[in-house]
């Protein structure tokens, strides 16, 4: 017999047992409604298409992003959940580039030794730390584990790929395709109900969003990149300038109605951080102005205290009452369960001021921490209803105090790297991306105060991506720059 026909004849075999294997698995997952093992032959694809190219992979996972699903609403409770496809990917993604790295060992140090990069070590290095000292350390090595997966592809990858400009400016456009899609089913059911308010708008989201809020912090966190860039693309009628201007109208259209007070006031701030930076307001201005701020708030705290008492205004469909909710402290539920979640961060925090209760653990540790005083119509008992809304304190009652400060730090570098970019850059593109990108990143550093989704998909892909092109534009495109970047390979001393 030829020896091709018996090597046909075992890839026939081994096809059909495979395909049999499947099928009995197929079954086995719709009887017993484990549909995510369905998704096998998806994992494998993407693995190939890892290794095969490792920049396609990126920019899939990046489109796939916001429309990534809880793995928990297609297997019920296991214990632990997913972002179905995204984490996957993301998991696989870092096993691939670390693979690759013991490989070739290809990996440029300039981003490796930049200021950012330092931050981004201490904040993963006190994390390492206090999941060690965690009273929950299983907990707190999985969420370690997880910032490791958004980090490594989204950042460490990510600046190797945005070497080329042109990456940069594909990253927001691919995300904000995949964004564009859930605004308009989100917008669309809303339609359907006929209803426009806060009830439906926390509700017509899912499953791509958990709720409205971390919904309109991504609008907020791509709105003023996408004018960023109709602004670059403004003197040429073409095709892409009409797509993205057509973009910055929908993220618009779906961040007024996501009706999230937090992100409306965050691209408030950022409006008025840009306008210090572009006229270049000195910093001791800014110093004397907070110092007159504090003064006359500590001088009539009290009037304030009592007006804001006294506001009784809850959320509402109406745009300009609904804005006017945002400082009532006296009757809306969101904002009194905000005090309390801080109320209890801040307590924890008193009792393990140094190394905290553990990243991750404080939906499982506050609840003893509440006053009876404090707890609202939604405040629960059972850690099922979130974490301590806040980027700042949450840390606190986690990590200590050197929680916190490692993320203020890392906050504060990348504002002052993305300031130094726009300052130093030669080219109007490159100014005026990196400021959306800046703009972006402060709305989401703003929003943080009132709410955190860093260990989400959706928030950590714009802000480590965010960072890791304001970090490549610092090294690469600043003024004075030795290398100009082409298609991804290697440097070219510029003539």
């Amino acid at each position: 017999m030829p020896q091709e026909s018996i090597v046909n004849k075992t890839w026939f075999r081994w096809t059909i047992l495979i395909s049999l294997a499947y099928v009995a698995v197929n079954i086995y997952a719709i009887y017993s409604e484990f549909f995510v093992v369905m998704l096998i032959p998806f994992a494998l694809a993407m693995v190939l298409l890892g290794f095969y190219s490792l920049n396609s992979f990126f920019y899939l996972t990046v489109f796939l992003v916001p429309l990534s699903i809880p793995l928990n609403l297609l297997t019920g409770k296991l214990g632990f959940n997913l972002a179905i496809p995204t984490e996957v990917l993301l998991i696989e993604m870092t096993v691939i580039f670390f693979l690759k790295l013991l490989y070739d060992g290809k990996l440029d140090r300039r981003v490796l030794n930049h200021p950012v990069s330092y931050a981004i070590y201490f904040y993963l290095f006190w994390m390492f730390i206090t999941s060690i000292t965690s009273t929950m350390p299983l907990v707190s090595f999985k969420f370690m584990l997880a910032k490791l997966w958004f980090i490594v592809p989204f950042y460490i990858i990510g600046s190797q790929i945005f070497k080329d400009f042109k990456n940069q400016k594909r990253f927001v456009f691919l995300y904000a395709s995949g964004l564009i899609i859930v605004i308009f089913i989100s917008t669309f059911k809303l339609a359907l109900v006929g209803v426009f308010d806060t009830t439906y708008s926390h509700l017509v989201v899912r499953p791509f969003f958990n709720d409205h809020t971390s919904y309109g912090a991504v609008n907020a966190f791509f709105l003023l990149p996408l004018i960023a860039m109709v602004i670059i693309y403004r003197r040429q009628l073409s095709p892409a300038y009409l797509t993205i201007l057509i973009f910055a109208v929908i993220v618009f259209i779906g961040l007024v109605f996501s009706y999230s007070r937090a992100a409306w006031l965050s691209i408030i701030v950022s409006l008025g951080v840009f306008f210090l930076i572009h006229f270049r307001i000195r910093l001791v201005f800014l110093i004397v102005l907070a110092g007159v701020l504090a003064a006359f708030f500590f001088t009539y705290r009290v009037e304030i205290m009592y007006r804001l008492e006294k506001n009784d205004q809850d959320s509402s469909t109406n745009l300009a009452e609904h804005v006017e909710s945002i400082s009532n402290i006296s009757s809306d539920a969101s904002n009194l369960e905000r005090i309390n979640r801080w109320n209890s961060a801040f307590k924890m925090f008193i009792d393990k001021p140094v190394f905290g209760y553990g990243p991750g653990t404080y939906q499982f540790q506050y609840a003893p921490f509440q006053l009876a005083r404090d707890q609202t119509i939604i405040s629960t008992n059972f850690g099922n209803w979130g974490n301590a809304h806040s980027e700042y304190i949450g840390p606190l009652a986690e990590s200590g105090v050197l929680g916190t400060m490692s993320f203020l730090i890392l906050a504060i570098t990348i504002v002052i790297t993305g300031i130094r970019v726009y300052y130093r850059s030669r080219n109007m593109e490159h100014r005026v991306l990196a400021m959306g990108l800046l703009m972006g990143l402060v709305s989401y550093l703003v929003h943080g105060f009132l709410n955190n989704f860093l260990d989400t998909d959706k928030i950590s892909a714009p802000f480590w991506g965010f960072t890791a092109m304001l970090v490549v534009l610092d090294i690469y495109y600043r003024k004075g720059s030795d290398f100009v970047w082409k298609d991804d390979k290697q440097p070219a001393k510029k003539r």
